[in-house]
Formats: C-alpha cells, sequence, structure tokens
C-alpha cells in the first residue's frame, strides 16, 4: 500500500531529481524520492545498531572489536 504526499523542494532539487529521471537512473520522481528515503533510513537504522553495539563496556573482546569496525565501515561506506 501507498499514500500519496505533496512536497517542496528547493529548484536544484527538483532540476537533479528531473535529471536522473530523463538519465534514466530512476523511473520516476515519486521512484527517485521513495529511493533516497529508504537509504535514509537503512543508514538512520544501521547508525542504530553500531550505536547500541559501541555501548557496550570495553572488554577484551577481539571479536566484538573487529565487528563493531566492520559495521562503521559499513554504514558510513568507510574503506
Amino acid at each position: 500500500m501507498s499514500k500519496q504526499i505533496t512536497i517542496r523542494l528547493p529548484d536544484e532539487l527538483v532540476d537533479f531529481v528531473d535529471a536522473e529521471v530523463a538519465a534514466q537512473h530512476c523511473a520516476s520522481r515519486a521512484a527517485l524520492v521513495a529511493a533516497a528515503l529508504e537509504h535514509y533510513r537503512e543508514r538512520a537504522v544501521g547508525e542504530a545498531i553500531v550505536a547500541g553495539y559501541t555501548a557496550i563496556p570495553d572488554g577484551e573482546d577481539e571479536d566484538l572489536d573487529e565487528f563493531l569496525s566492520a559495521a562503521s565501515k559499513s554504514v558510513w561506506g568507510d574503506e
């Protein structure tokens, strides 16, 4: 199910969206906005997961340290 909403965007963003659609990188304005919001949501969830794991007190668990490092790189795209 989906809901139709109305949003107001600066001209520069609308121009970018229209260019992406014209270049066939997205099927429509709505598809691009939905993809961008999904990406934003996934990043927020990833950040929350990393924050939860980093709240665990430091210990001698090297596997956890390696996991947190890998998770952080995955969430923020660092290499």
